[in-house]
C-alpha cells in the first residue's frame, strides 16, 4: 500500500497541474465543456484517491471543491472572474492539503475555513455559508421532523419511455455501495454518470433494501444498481471509473448477453441513457421524500430515486466523446526517475566502451573492410539508436514550466497595479527533464523583472502613445541542437544612464569606466545590483538576475540581453537539449585534445597566406567569401602555449555563436567527429573559464569540451585575440 500511496501522490501533482491550467484557460475566456470537465475530473480524482487511503481532511475539502465545480459543469454557475478567482485560491489550498497529507501533517484551519465558506456559497447559495446552521439542522432527531410520507406515482413519466435496445456488445454491471463509499467522499450518482459517458446505458435502481425513514441510518447505504452498458470500450475502461471506489462497494462486471433479470426487484427506478440524457423509463410506485425536506441522506438516495433525475451522460459516439477519443493519450507507464538516470548512465558507459573498442580495432591494424570492422560499424549505429531512444525517454515539453507563469503574471499585475497580457509560444518544445526541473526559478525571476522593471504604469504607457496593457512574451524553440527560451516585454527598455550610475554608486565599476551599450546592459547580472528604489515582496533585495545567470550557466547555457529604449527588452537563454551527450568535433591544440560542439561549427577552412590578415595589435582576420571574420588562436586563448601559432600550419573552424556572430577558431588538427558523454567539471573539479564540460575519450583520456561562446566573448572583450583564460589554479 505504501507504493500505491506514493503513486497516488505523484498522480495528485499531475492532477493539480491540470487543474490550475484548466482554471487559467477558463479565466482567459475558453469555456469549452471539455476544459470544464477536465478541471472537474482533476478534483474528483484527487478526492477519490484520498478516500481510498482514508485521508479525511483532504476528502472533505476536495468534496466541497468538487460540488462547486459540478455547479460550473452543469451550468448552474457562470465562470465569472470572481468565481474563478475563488477557484484558483481553492486549487492552492487543495495543493496544501495534498502536500500535508503526503507528510502526515494537518493544514491549519484558518488556511481553509474562508475558502470552504466561499465554495459552499458558490455551490449552494448564500444560505450555505453558515455551516453551523446546516450542521444543527442535520443533527435534529428524525422524529421531530413531523414527516408524512407522500405517495408519488412516477408512472406519469410514461411519455418519456423509450424501448430499451437489444444488447449487442457491452457489459452488465452490478454496483452496490458500502457506507464507506459515501464516507470517503464518493458519490454513486457521479460514478454512474461517468459509466454513461462510455456509451448507451440502461440503469435499474434496486430499492428493496431501503428501510422506512424512522429506521434509516443517515450514513448507511441501501441502494444498488444494475447497469446495462452498450459500448465498444474494454472492461478496463469501465473499471477505471471505479478505481477509487472498488474497495468500498460490491462490483461485478460481466459481458452483456441479454436484458437484466429484474423480476425479483419489487421497487425500482429504471433509467435509460442515450448518450446525452438519462431519463426514467419504468417506475414502480414508491415512497419518496418531499422536495422541501432537508435530511442528511446519502447523495445517491436524494438523487437516485427522486423525480427529475439529471445524470447527463455524454455518448461515446457524440461530439464530446469523439473529441475525447481523438485526444486520448497513448498508453504510458510510470517509472522512477532514478531508474531512468541509471539507464542513461549505463548507455553513456556503452558509448565510451564502443569508442574504446573502435580505438583498439584501429590500433590492431584491422582493415575497414574486415568482418570485425563491419561489425564495429553496426555496433556504433546500434549504440547511437539506443542513445537517442533513451534520451527521448527523458525529453519533456516545456509546457509544464510555461503553465505556471500565467498565474504568476496575474498576481504580479495585481501587486504592481499594471495591466499585463502574457503570450506563450512553443510550449511543445521538448528538452531533457533535468533542464526542465531547473528552469522554473530563472523564468520566475525574469518574468518578475519584466513586469516590475520593464513595463511602465498604465498612465505612463498611455502618455507615451502605447496601449495601457503591457505585453510579456515567453517563447521556446529549437535552434542548432539547443533550446532557446526568450522572455520579452514591450516596456521602456533598459535605462542605461541609470544602470551605469547605480553600478558606480555601488562600487561595481569605476566612475571613469568606458562601457558600450551591451556592457552596460550586462551590469544588471552583477551580484547585488538592483534598480528598485524600495524593497518589496517583488524585488529590491539585491537577489535576482545574478541568480538567473548562475542558474543558466550551471546548466551549460548562456543568457543575452537585447534592449531598445522606449520599446522594450528581450532576454534570451540558450540551453543544451540534454546534459548527457553531444556530437562533437575532436581536435588537437598544442598536444591537448579538445571537443568542440558540432552544432556550433559551420565549416572548416585551410588558412593561406593570402587569406590571413593582421588588424591592429595582435588581431588577425581570415578572408571568407569576400568578407573578413576574426581568427582566434584557441591554444593561445587557453594558455596551452605562449605566443600566437602560425595560422598557415593549422586548421580554422568557422563557428557561429548564439547571437549569430561568426568567428574562426584556429586549431592544430582535426581527429574526427564523435558522440561524447558529458561529464560536469563543476561537480567533479570546479568552474573553468572557456570550458563547458569534460568527457572520456575512447582511449580512456579526459578531454575538455570547449565553450565556444565564452571563448569568442573573451576574445572580443578587448578587441584582440591576445585576451586569454588562466586555466591553471
Amino acid at each position: 500500500m505504501a507504493a500505491i500511496k506514493q503513486t497516488f501522490f505523484q498522480e495528485c501533482e499531475e492532477q493539480l497541474t491540470e487543474l490550475e491550467a484548466g482554471l487559467l484557460q477558463l479565466d482567459d475566456g475558453n469555456h469549452d465543456p471539455e476544459v470544464v470537465n477536465a478541471v472537474f475530473r482533476a478534483v474528483h480524482s484527487v478526492k477519490g484517491g484520498a478516500g481510498a487511503f482514508n485521508l479525511t481532511a483532504l476528502v472533505q475539502f476536495a468534496h466541497v471543491f468538487e460540488s462547486a465545480m459540478d455547479c460550473l459543469r452543469t451550468g448552474k454557475l457562470t465562470p465569472t472572474p470572481e468565481v474563478l478567482r475563488i477557484m484558483l485560491r481553492a486549487a492552492d489550498v487543495l495543493g496544501d492539503f495534498v502536500r500535508a497529507a503526503r507528510v502526515d501533517e494537518d493544514v491549519p484551519a484558518e488556511r481553509s475555513a474562508g475558502i470552504v465558506m466561499e465554495l459552499k456559497g458558490l455551490a449552494e447559495g448564500p444560505a450555505a455559508a453558515s455551516s453551523a446552521a446546516a450542521s444543527a439542522a442535520a443533527a435534529e432527531p428524525v422524529a421531530d421532523l413531523e414527516f408524512v410520507p407522500i405517495m408519488i406515482d412516477l408512472a406519469s413519466f410514461d411519455d418519456l419511455a423509450l424501448d430499451a435496445p437489444a444488447a449487442s456488445t457491452g457489459f452488465r454491471i452490478l454496483f452496490k455501495p458500502h457506507p464507506a463509499l459515501y464516507a470517503n467522499g464518493n458519490e454513486a450518482v457521479i460514478l454512474i454518470r461517468e459509466v454513461g459517458r462510455l456509451g448507451t446505458m440502461r440503469v435499474i435502481c434496486d430499492t428493496d433494501q431501503a428501510p422506512t425513514l424512522d429506521q434509516m441510518d443517515p450514513e448507511g447505504a441501501y441502494l444498488s444498481w444494475i447497469i446495462e452498458l452498450e459500448t465498444d470500450k474494454d472492461e478496463s475502461d469501465v473499471r477505471t471509473i471505479f478505481d477509487f471506489a472498488e474497495w468500498d462497494c460490491v462490483l461485478t462486471i460481466e459481458p452483456l448477453t441479454g436484458a437484466a433479470d429484474v423480476s425479483d426487484i419489487s421497487a425500482s427506478v429504471e433509467i435509460q441513457s442515450t448518450g446525452d440524457d438519462i431519463q426514467p423509463v419504468e417506475v414502480a410506485a414508491i415512497e419518496v421524500l418531499p422536495p422541501a425536506l432537508e435530511t442528511p441522506l446519502p447523495a445517491a438516495i436524494e438523487k437516485g430515486i427522486a423525480p427529475g433525475l439529471d445524470l447527463h451522460a455524454e455518448s461515446a459516439g457524440g461530439a464530446a466523446g469523439g473529441k475525447r477519443d481523438s485526444a486520448a493519450a497513448a498508453p504510458t507507464i510510470r517509472v522512477d526517475l532514478e531508474r531512468v538516470d541509471r539507464l542513461i548512465n549505463l548507455v553513456g558507459e556503452l558509448v565510451i566502451n564502443q569508442a574504446m573498442l573502435a580505438v583498439r580495432v584501429t590500433e590492431a591494424g584491422l582493415a575497414r573492410v574486415s568482418a570485425v570492422a563491419v561489425g564495429l560499424d553496426e555496433l556504433e549505429q546500434l549504440t547511437r539508436e539506443i542513445q537517442d531512444s533513451v534520451m527521448a525517454i527523458r525529453a519533456q515539453p516545456v509546457r509544464s514550466v510555461f503553465q505556471r507563469m500565467p498565474r504568476l503574471v496575474r498576481e504580479l499585475a495585481a501587486q504592481t497595479g499594471k495591466s499585463v497580457r502574457l503570450v506563450t509560444e512553443g510550449e511543445g518544445t521538448e528538452v531533457d527533464k533535468t533542464v526542465i526541473e531547473r528552469l522554473s526559478d530563472p523564468l520566475t525571476h525574469m518574468i518578475r523583472n519584466a513586469i516590475d522593471h520593464g513595463l511602465e504604469k498604465p498612465e505612463v504607457r498611455r502618455k507615451n502613445g502605447k496601449s495601457e496593457e503591457g505585453l510579456v512574451k515567453l517563447s521556446a524553440l529549437h535552434r542548432s541542437g539547443r533550446i532557446v527560451i526568450e522572455v520579452s516585454d514591450d516596456g521602456g527598455g533598459i535605462n542605461r544612464e541609470r544602470v551605469r550610475q547605480i553600478a558606480v554608486d555601488k562600487g561595481l565599476i569605476a566612475s571613469d569606466a568606458k562601457l558600450g551599450d551591451d556592457e552596460i546592459d550586462n551590469l544588471i547580472f552583477l551580484p547585488g545590483f538592483s534598480t528598485a528604489a524600495v524593497v518589496s515582496d517583488i524585488s529590491g533585495r539585491g537577489v535576482g538576475m545574478d541568480v538567473v545567470k548562475r542558474s543558466i550557466q550551471a546548466l551549460g547555457g548562456r543568457i543575452a540581453i537585447s534592449s531598445r529604449p522606449g520599446l522594450g527588452s528581450t532576454f534570451t537563454m540558450s540551453l543544451p537539449l540534454t546534459l548527457a551527450v553531444l556530437d562533437g568535433m575532436v581536435v588537437t591544440v598544442a598536444d591537448q585534445t579538445l571537443v568542440i560542439p558540432l552544432t556550433a561549427i559551420v565549416e572548416t577552412l585551410l588558412p593561406r597566406s593570402t587569406t590571413v590578415h593582421s588588424y591592429g595589435e595582435g588581431t588577425r582576420l581570415i578572408g571568407v567569401r569576400n568578407g573578413f571574420i576574426p581568427l582566434i588562436d584557441v591554444g593561445e586563448m587557453l594558455q596551452f602555449r605562449s605566443g600566437v601559432d602560425d595560422p598557415k600550419t593549422g586548421i580554422a573552424l568557422l563557428v557561429e555563436t548564439e547571437g549569430g556572430a561568426r568567428n574562426a577558431l584556429l586549431v592544430d588538427a582535426i581527429q574526427g567527429q564523435r558522440q561524447v558523454v558529458i561529464k560536469s567539471l563543476e561537480t567533479n573539479y570546479g568552474h573553468v573559464p572557456g570550458i563547458a564540460a569534460a568527457t572520456i575519450l575512447g582511449d580512456g583520456r579526459v578531454a575538455l569540451i570547449l565553450d565556444v561562446d565564452a571563448v569568442v566573448s573573451a576574445s572580443r572583450a578587448d578587441g584582440t585575440s591576445q585576451s586569454s583564460f588562466a586555466l591553471a589554479g
